[in-house]
């Protein structure tokens, strides 16, 4: 069981799961998908439970191993996920995550960096919730359908006949009707699903039919296009209008609705024809005739009603004959009792009423029928279409890779044994256009950069946290399979990550032995990893501070898959509280431009000192600031 193994899930959670959405694989899918609202759903799960679940699938467990190194990842895949066009696209993206072997995940990207095709309309399959009509009848219990539809056990004693009174139903197994009635379904043991509802199976391809079309007219062609050959399926196509046309049943439902409005305008049009024809009609009365009238008031009717059939028939059957013709489009007989003979003529409701019943269920049976013959060839494909959407979505997932890469110009790194260089490296997520920079460390690095360890000095706001935020971001996309913001770097496969971002201020003491022996077991673990480090010194007192940092750096530096970069104010005391060299690299201001803005160069130097750069920002604030604030400043600044 997958499921359970799972860092965070239990049995007891695997179980539950499983048991509210039917099946593992259903759990799996959904996590795979990145619908993790849907899996919050279940209570007593957090939607940050179920994030933290998804990643743990999809990812190296504990690569990301601090909260800042969390932050980072978040924040990359958000910007990634701003160049996605469909919905479930970037729901997918959110559980993107670092892998051990990127190997597939970097060709199939670089292939996506070469292709402008965009797909749009496209999202996850979705099933089709709510309660049918149809009745299943099985000597099986079938649990999964319960929540869709009556599933009844037949005693003993009882036949399909039984069964009857339903006007749909699907019979399961033997000892069903030898004839099958209109509506009805029988299926051996072991039936589908699909088959067995046929209103849910084709319920699904009508909910998901503007995905489905996609797959039938995906392009072909070499590199990212021949990922689509496995899921193209133009034979969709036809069954895809076939259940669009409903021309049948339209037509019925048409002749229904027009029948009562047209009797009730043909009854009206009878009486007119009635008196037209007898404007001119006389009766001629002979003495005798008057006579035998008044003797036998029925020889008088008799006489009119001679004078007056003729006209009322024809009118009659003329009307009938338009009705018969209206019916005739549908395949109805129109019987010839439709409108009563005698004066003044109306419509027999009886038997209109008894026509409309007809179409009724003319109707109902059109629709069955047409139903079960979709069912029964949509049935078979049902499964690979969900496999095919899924696909699908993955492949976007990558052409929106793709289209980020290429919008932010970035390129493929080189995957080493150990360390990072990057050549003119961008920060992504800072306003304005970042200054490139090149730096490396470890034996990955140009031939003076190859030091496992090293200290970052230099000046404030000059860039030492956006470089460190940098190799970060290097590190995390080269992980997941993808290019990096730079013209061209190499980074070394490890294990985890730490990015340890600089502390609020001085700790109190639990606060700060918890801190140390996190660090302790940092630096000192085994494992390959990576470790950015902000201003540690912030914990404690810079005197003491040195002197920890100095033995947490010696402790890495005995490692050989760790490499480390410190942002230090303190390295000179870190050095000497070392007793040894440490390669040292600084980032300074040159200066004030026009603009009272610090010139910087973002590229540190190597194995260089720089200076902070309090004095410049003193002298920004003589020349900004006025009156009593500004002479405190010129003071200050002639301390220096």
């Amino acid at each position: 069981m997958v499921l359970k193994t799972l860092p965070g899930v239990g049995a007891g959670l695997a179980r539950k799961l499983t048991d509210h959405f039917g099946t593992e694989d259903k759990v799996l899918e959904l996590l795979a998908d990145g619908q993790t609202e849907i899996i919050a759903e279940v209570e007593g799960l957090s939607i940050k439970r179920a994030d933290s679940i998804a990643r743990s699938l999809s990812g190296m467990e504990g690569f990301l191993a601090t909260p800042e190194s969390v932050r980072l990842h978040k924040e990359l895949v958000a910007n990634i996920s701003n160049h996605a066009v469909n919905p479930s696209t970037k729901s997918r993206l959110k559980n993107l995550m670092p892998i051990k072997n990127t190997e597939k995940r970097r060709k199939i990207i670089t292939q996506a960096m070469d292709c402008e095709f965009i797909i749009e309309g496209l999202r996850i399959p979705q099933e089709v919730e709510g309660n049918y009509e149809r009745v299943v009848v099985s000597k099986n219990p079938i649990d999964e359908l319960k929540r869709f539809c009556r599933v009844l056990t037949p005693s003993e004693q009882e036949t399909w006949k039984d069964y009857k009174v339903f006007k749909s139903v699907t019979w399961i197994g033997s000892d069903g009707p030898a004839q099958t009635p209109d509506g009805w379904l029988v299926l051996p043991e072991n039936s589908s699903v699909d088959m067995i509802l046929p209103e849910k199976c084709v319920g699904w391809f009508e909910q998901n039919r503007a995905s489905l079309e996609l797959l039938t007219t995906l392009p072909t062609g070499d590199g990212f296009f021949s990922h689509f050959d496995d899921i193209r399926m133009p034979q969709l196509q036809d069954l895809l209008n076939e259940m669009a046309n409903e021309a049948d049943a339209e037509a019925i439902a048409n002749v229904r609705d027009k029948l009562w409005p047209t009797a009730k305008e043909l009854e009206k049009r009878i009486h007119q024809e009635v008196d037209q024809a007898m404007q001119n009609v006389k009766l001629d009365l002979s003495g005798s005739d008057m006579l035998e009238a008044l003797a036998d008031a029925a020889s008088l009717q008799r006489k009119l009603a001679q004078q007056t059939s003729d006209s009322i028939e024809q009118a009659i059957e003329s009307a009938t004959d338009e009705i018969s013709n209206l019916l005739s489009t549908v395949g109805v007989r129109c019987p010839r009792t439709i409108f009563k003979s005698e004066w003044p003529t109306k419509v027999d409701r009886t038997v209109l009423d008894g026509i409309d019943s007809q179409l009724e269920e003319l109707w109902k049976t059109t629709q069955s029928d047409r139903l079960i013959s979709l069912a029964k060839r949509l049935a078979p494909l049902k499964s690979k279409c969900e496999k095919s959407l899924r696909r699908l979505v993955e492949l976007d997932q990558w052409l929106t890779i793709g289209r980020w890469a290429n919008s932010v110009d970035a390129t493929m790194p080189i995957l080493c044994e150990h360390g990072i260089s990057i050549k003119e490296g961008r920060h992504l997520l800072i306003d304005g256009t970042p200054d490139p920079v090149d730096y490396g460390l470890g034996k990955c690095a140009n031939k003076d950069d190859r030091q496992s360890i090293a200290l970052l000095t230099g000046a404030n706001s000059g860039g030492k946290t956006t470089m460190l935020e940098l190799l970060a971001h290097c590190t995390i996309l080269a992980h997941m399979g993808l290019p990096v913001p730079a013209k061209s770097a190499k980074v070394g496969r490890i294990e985890s990550l730490h990015v340890l971002a600089k502390a609020g201020g001085t700790q109190s003491a639990g606060a700060l032995e918890q801190t140390l022996l996190q660090l302790a077991e940092v630096v000192s673990n085994n494992n390959s990893k990576l470790i950015l480090a902000d201003e540690l010194e912030a914990i404690t007192e810079p005197g003491a501070g040195a002197r920890i940092i100095a033995g947490m750096l010696e402790a890495a530096q005995a490692h050989k898959g760790t490499c480390m970069l410190l942002v230090t104010h303190l390295a000179p005391a870190i050095i000497e509280a070392a007793g040894k060299e440490m390669r040292t690299d600084g980032i300074e201001a040159r200066g004030l431009d026009e603009n009272l803005e610090l010139v910087v160069d973002r590229t540190p130097r190597r194995n260089y000192l720089a200076r902070s750069t309090p004095e410049l920002i003193v002298r920004r604030l003589v020349e900004r600031s006025k009156g009593q604030a500004r002479d405190v400043f010129h003071s200050i600044l002639s301390r220096f």
